[in-house]
């Protein structure tokens, strides 16, 4: 707009100051699995949130199926399909949710621990939310890893001006093009490690915390209708819990379910109640 000449901003060498210092605080800072989860984390914001309100839906008719499975078929068939839920005619219905290998073990683990008989609703509810927790915490280290990268950037980019202006003072006394030129290759080294850091390396990492936090909020539907099913309630009363606790943009309507599980609506609700 100002008419500027948008190839003063193609600095290589400041690129190279700034890239690779950043590229080498993150190999040295963090193991190389965590690397591997914040190129992994990346990705998945490019191809969106998983966590919509068909794959909730989804999940709500699989806990239904899996449940009314329990209550019809006994607790000795349901063991036999948590111990390989691979195998499980239930859970092949649901190709979406076995690929989610974490969300499986949690709801496996957590029926397998039910069907013991040893351990009571409060006690289990103690260790989903710890199973939770760990899990959370794991989830956040490449974001913090990330986040440290880019709070590095402005000072990375001061360095690379300060050694432009280094050049710059080797250059005095020749021809003012050329010392205006080494100037703006200086700046430009600012503006590069500021530009990445508030304009890209942070907004990914908010944009990463926020997907955990959208999977956290997924893990805590799944044990909501695991906790109820412990305690006693009916199946699609405990499913019921489960989709009052999904958030509200997310949350698919009672008809919606209702429609998905072909009957499991309002009358059973009141049937299995009673």
């Amino acid at each position: 707009m100002e008419k500027g000449n948008l190839m003063v901003l193609v600095q290589p060498a400041e690129l190279v100051i700034i890239g690779g210092a950043a590229l080498g605080t993150l190999l040295i800072a963090n193991p190389l699995p965590v690397v591997i989860q914040i190129f992994k984390g990346i990705l998945a914001i490019l191809g969106g949130s998983k966590f919509t309100k068909a794959y909730y839906l989804e999940t709500l008719r699989m806990l239904l199926d899996l449940f009314n499975f329990a209550r019809k078929a006994g607790m000795a068939k349901l063991e036999a399909d948590v111990e390989d839920p691979h195998k499980s005619e239930v859970f092949k219905k649901y190709p979406k949710f076995m690929k989610d290998h974490h969300a499986l073990d949690f709801v496996c683990d957590t029926i397998r621990m039910s069907l013991s008989g040893t351990i009571s609703p409060f006690e289990l509810d103690q260790m989903m939310e710890l199973d939770m927790e760990v899990h959370h915490h794991q989830a956040l280290v490449p974001i913090s890893a990330l986040t440290t990268v880019a709070d590095a950037l402005p000072g990375l980019g001061i360095v690379a001006a300060v050694l432009g202006v280094v050049i710059t003072m080797g250059a005095l006394g020749g021809p003012p093009e050329e010392i205006g030129h080494k100037v703006a290759a200086a700046l430009v080294g600012t503006f590069l490690g500021i530009l990445l850091c508030y304009g890209f390396f942070a907004p990914l990492a908010g944009m990463m915390t926020k997907m955990v936090d959208a999977e956290g909020q997924y893990y805590n539907a799944l044990r909501t209708a695991l906790l109820a099913f412990s305690k006693g309630s009916a199946p699609v009363l405990a499913v019921e819990f489960a989709r009052r606790s999904i958030p509200a943009e997310y949350r698919p309507s009672f008809k919606d379910f209702e429609k998905a599980t072909k009957g499991g609506g309002t009358a059973a609700v009141a049937a299995k109640a009673a």
